[in-house]
């Protein structure tokens, strides 16, 4: 009615209606063609004709004056972490579901997925909920925040209770076709309540007893990877699921207190090859005769850590010199064992990479939403501290209770390097920051870690959206340290004229700037007392313990050096992108929670549903059956399962490592018909992102692309995102 009204009113000089953005660009358009708006030589005129255009994620965003929001990139870090922990378990938790009922048709255990079809649905909202606005930027109020803990932390108990029952039916190892009986697994990991730090269970590890750790791979490639599990006892072997020694080394669990450093339990490492989306079946044995115990790692421990006893079975020395080092076949990590830092890294082909790790804190006078210095960061590790390496052939760890102005240092960090041959770990150095911002002595401060390279970067650096894509950033004079802050949900990294690349990868949202030339500095946590004015009348002050961990890869380029300074976005590496993949989407571990009698050799159990692993860059978003609920109503011939794809766009100039393993769409394509062991697919077609239509005029294909997808075949380029229907049935 309002717009028959304007429109049959000469006088208001006005028409009106409905339209999309296609119309409103057309008419942009013609609007430039008669009335010359453009401006000659200004960047972007012309690429909507007459006007210049501005393209960006317009990041970091100010309101007034030099109030910049770059504060909530890591407002309440802790449920930023809950957060991916959450997500990536209900991604997880959905393959399975989508296994069971393909697998489920010829052994008749709908029940079990049916039955817990509910309690997916409420995890999946309640990750919603808290992704919305307030929740994942850190800017609710207390008892808000603690509503969306509460319901991440029991979404994330369901999950993980239907994950150790759905590991046992597609084990083989069932009691009944329902849900009723309790799993005899449980995961490695748990939390006792919202807001506390995981659990690590440990296995007691009795003489003559073995006990079952079962992994599950949610990633598309097979995973060679260094795994851990914590034992009571040193004297452990570990086993394969047909019963063979694995060679395995035994360290001391390293403990974030000064007062004890060295706790009485250990954790065994050993390799581990699971297959993609698969379980894989392992055991720990005490009293297993004709295997190798685990190898216990060496310990070295400052002079300055004082009197710290050597725990059996380890040999221990003392060390006073200025630097130590670890190593690995790739890399040397030299610290200074004055501040327990990370000075540089030495590569096996000679180049060196200072690196010159600060642990730094800002003053502030911001809150929630407002990051507001007051002046440049300030060092706080002091000369001194406890120290403790810890090398084996596995695993090496540099682990550092610095001294600081305080009595309980607000921060203590691991640093581990791997030696698993052909894995992606032998790669990356590994930190992991302990951080406890707690008490009023650290009001109104805010905690970053800082790299000072020798890269060259000019200031500029990458970090992602949401994992998806790269955006440049660049650091300006004429703007203050707020504004020069972004946020890094997963990666970030900076390059140098000579093509050496400096990346870090996390696995929780944060805050990152390279202030100046070389730098990459990203904040670790912020406790704030202030309300900034921006609506949510109280500071920050429930800061949690937790545990930040970084991946950290430096790289170099195998090409020509490529431009830096251009406008345009660089990429991340292939293996980059494989590094990022396992830090966010890491291998579930569950233990059965009773132990077995060693003189019993259970049978090879294992799970793999892949005809073969998928090349490097094409990333399964999620495998699910979007209607468990209506799994058994549907008419057979309608696709009930689906599989959404992303192709990953990498920088081929960086290819020097992990190529060997991996192969790309483009050399190896990939048939959905063709796609999985013991399952058959019937129908697949091309669908939209959300499930709703199928026709490919309306997605936008060509004829081509729905033969394509008739046939089985995915044609996706990169960068590009596609969902699929399809129905699965057992051989």
């Amino acid at each position: 009615m309002l717009f028959d009204y304007i429109n049959s009113n000469p006088g208001l000089n006005a028409e009106a209606n409905f339209g999309t953005l296609d119309d409103y660009f057309r008419t942009l358009r013609d609007e430039a063609d008669r009335v010359n708006y453009s401006r000659p030589h200004e960047i972007g005129s012309g690429e909507i004709g007459g006007f210049p255009s501005l393209s960006g994620d317009f990041f970091t965003y100010a309101d007034r004056q030099q109030d910049y929001w770059s504060g909530y990139y890591v407002s309440r870090p802790f449920f930023k972490a809950v957060d991916r922990v959450l997500e990536h378990n209900l991604r997880s938790a959905e393959m399975l579901m989508a296994f069971l009922l393909g697998y489920c048709q010829r052994i008749q255990c709908e029940k079990l997925p049916t039955g817990f079809s509910y309690k997916l649905t409420a995890a999946r909202r309640n990750l919603a909920l808290f992704q919305h606005h307030d929740g994942v930027t850190g800017t609710a109020k207390d008892h808000v925040v603690q509503d969306y803990g509460t319901r991440m932390h029991l979404a994330l108990q369901d999950l993980q209770i239907f994950m150790s029952k759905a590991i046992e039916v597609l084990l083989g190892i069932r009691h009944e076709k329902n849900d009723q009986p309790p799993s005899q697994f449980e995961p490695a990991q748990s939390r006792s309540k919202y807001d506390a730090q995981p659990v690590v269970k440990a296995i007691s590890a009795r003489e003559g007893t073995v006990q079952t750790v079962v992994l599950f791979n949610p990633s598309e490639q097979t995973r060679n990877e260094v795994v851990m599990v914590t034992v009571e006892r040193p004297d452990v072997t570990i086993l394969d699921s047909n019963w063979t020694c694995i060679k395995s080394q035994i360290s001391p669990e390293l403990s974030h207190d000064k007062r004890s450093t060295l706790s009485k339990r250990h954790r065994v490492y050993w390799k581990a090859s699971v297959p993609a989306m698969g379980l894989q079946t392992y055991y720990v044995a005490n009293g297993f005769a004709g295997c190798e115990k685990a190898i216990p790692a060496q310990l070295r421990i400052s002079v300055s850590s004082g009197n710290i006893s050597c725990p059996s079975p380890y040999t221990c020395s003392k060390f006073e010199s200025n630097e130590a080092a670890i190593q690995n076949e790739h890399l040397t990590l030299t610290f200074s064992t004055k501040f327990g830092l990370l000075q540089k890294v030495s590569h096996s082909d000679g180049r060196q990479n200072v690196i010159d790790e600060e642990i730094d804190m800002y003053s502030s006078t911001g809150g929630a939403y407002l990051f507001k210095p007051e002046g440049e960061a300030e060092p706080i590790i002091q000369a001194g501290g406890i120290m403790v390496i810890s090398e084996g052939h596995l695993v090496q760890e540099v682990y550092s209770y610095p001294m600081t102005a305080w009595d309980k240092s607000p921060i203590s960090h691991s640093t581990r390097i791997y030696n698993g041959h052909n894995t992606i770990q032998e790669h990356i150095i590994e930190k992991e920051y302990h951080v406890e911002l707690l008490g009023h002595e650290l009001n109104d401060r805010e905690l970053i870690v800082r790299y000072k390279t020798d890269i060259e970067n000019k200031r500029i650096f990458y970090s992602d959206l949401n994992g998806f894509q790269m955006s440049r950033r660049e650091s300006y004079d004429k703007i203050p340290t707020q504004g020069n802050y972004y946020p890094i949900p997963s990666l970030a990294f900076m390059q140098g004229p000579h093509g050496d690349r400096f990346s870090v990868h996390t696995r929780q949202s944060l805050g990152v700037a390279s202030l100046k030339d070389g730098w990459l500095e990203i904040m670790l946590d912020r406790r704030l007392v202030r309300d900034d004015g921006r609506g949510l009348g109280q500071g920050v002050m429930d800061n949690r313990a937790m545990n930040v961990v970084f991946h950290i890869l430096v790289e170099s380029n195998v090409t020509e050096a490529n431009q830096t300074t251009g406008p345009h976005p660089l990429n991340p590496s292939l293996l980059s992108h494989l590094v990022g993949a396992h830090l966010n989407y890491p291998l579930h571990v569950f233990i059965a929670k009773k132990s077995e009698e060693i003189s019993v050799q259970p049978p090879p159990r294992s799970f793999s549903p892949l005809a073969a692993s998928l090349p490097c860059d094409l990333h399964i978003v999620n495998f699910k059956v979007p209607r468990p609920l209506k799994y058994t109503q549907q008419q057979l011939e309608e696709p009930r399962f689906a599989l959404v794809f992303q192709r990953r766009h990498w920088d081929s100039s960086f290819c020097r490592k992990a190529r060997s393993e991996c192969s790309s769409v483009a050399d190896v394509p990939v048939n959905l018909f063709y796609m999985f062991k013991n399952l058959a697919v019937l129908n697949a077609k091309a669908t939209s992102l959300n499930l709703l239509h199928d026709d490919i005029e309306i997605l936008g294909y060509g004829d081509h692309f729905g033969d394509g997808a008739h046939d089985g075949h995915v044609l996706i380029s990169p960068m590009e995102i596609q969902a699929y229907k399809l129905e699965l049935r057992p051989h």
